[in-house]
């Protein structure tokens, strides 16, 4: 009886380990998460391009900037927590405790403002640090948690103010020193070809910038997609699971802050009860930029191009003389639409793999 050689195994240059496949530049573009959105403000800027006769006109589109930028600063961190599977519901009212705590604390203790705004930075940091821990310290959810900070904030915010001030609203401190400079750094104006810009046009593109690199450059970039797609398996393979939420907290508490800050630097004073109901805004700007409610997926740009979406909507329909009641009705259904096509998106991309 003759014995059959052993088939010989495949030497190392014959085997395909995937990391070195070529993908194609459209299966790449395929499965990028924000297409979707990219596609969406593509057809809104054309939309009311016909509809709204100033809408192209340079001030026209500065003014979207600004609304874009005065979310997109909120919205991108709020889509890195979404990302790492969390939510905020205190985020927009944090915005409001941010101005608030910067203005009495310069108010009431006849200080330069700047020290006003460093106690600030602190307490919005603590704040954001407090989210995190009761969230990986406790069991109940991030919604959860976050929905009784909001509550403790929106409380917060009139109660002391009423007690401090005597009203809803703070003290004027225009006519403190440091204002002047710290209004340049949040609230400022500069000039390009005749037309004015809002700094918060910087600190949004700056911010983008900032979160992409975490994102796709650095290794705490791949905790929070691992932490967002199972935090168990995360866990198990050694990534700090509590830390990298803490830290998403705290980066929404630091964009609350520059938000908080630009808020007090426009006007000079605060309303206590601005806020509420942002934070549903921030999370439906992530949403429409690609980010999935489930966590694991979504981009920094993504939110920025869902920011800038809100944007043109919010002040295309101001541009075109509707009723500006349609606002939220658009909004609804530019939700819908994005998540529709996020989905056929990310399925299209998963089938080309």
């Amino acid at each position: 009886m003759t014995a059959t050689a052993p088939a010989p195994a495949p030497s190392p240059d014959t085997r395909t380990d995937e990391r070195l496949l070529k993908t194609s530049p459209l299966k790449k573009l395929m499965g990028r998460p924000e297409l979707g959105s990219v596609v969406g403000a593509v057809a809104v800027f054309v939309f009311f391009s016909f509809v709204a006769d100033s809408f192209l006109q340079a001030t026209s589109l500065a003014t979207v900037l600004y609304a874009a930028s005065t979310l997109g600063i909120m919205a991108v961190p709020v889509a890195l927590l979404m990302i790492g599977g969390e939510f905020d519901l205190s985020a927009g009212v944090l915005v409001t405790t941010s101005a608030l705590v910067s203005s009495m604390f310069s108010y009431q203790m006849t200080a330069n403002v700047w020290v006003g705004v460093g106690v600030s930075l602190l307490t919005t940091l603590a704040i954001g640090v407090f989210n995190g821990v009761m969230l990986t310290r406790t069991d109940p959810p991030s919604f959860i948690i976050t929905l009784g900070t909001f509550l403790m904030l929106t409380g917060m915010n009139l109660g002391f103010t009423k007690l401090i001030s005597g009203t809803v609203s703070t003290k004027s401190i225009a006519d403190m020193e440091g204002f002047s400079s710290a209004k340049s750094l949040f609230a400022s104006t500069f000039t390009i070809g005749g037309v004015d810009f809002k700094v918060t046009i910087l600190w949004w593109l700056g911010l983008v910038a900032v979160a992409s690199w975490i994102l796709l450059r650095t290794r705490v970039g791949n905790w929070i997609f691992a932490v967002g797609g199972g935090e168990e398996a995360a866990r198990a393979v050694g990534v700090p699971v509590a830390k990298t939420k803490i830290g998403l907290y705290m980066g929404v508490a630091f964009g609350a802050w520059i938000s908080g800050q630009h808020l007090l630097f426009s006007y000079d004073t605060v309303q206590s009860g601005e806020g509420v109901g942002n934070e549903l805004i921030y999370i439906v700007a992530a949403v429409i930029g690609g980010c999935l409610i489930t966590g694991g997926y979504g981009s920094a740009v993504g939110a920025a191009v869902g920011a800038l979406i809100f944007g043109m909507v919010s002040k295309g329909i101001v541009f075109a003389e509707w009723n500006s009641d349609w606002f939220k009705f658009f909004l609804g259904v530019m939700l819908l639409l994005a998540t529709l096509l996020n989905h056929w998106v990310r399925k299209r991309a998963e089938a080309t793999k």
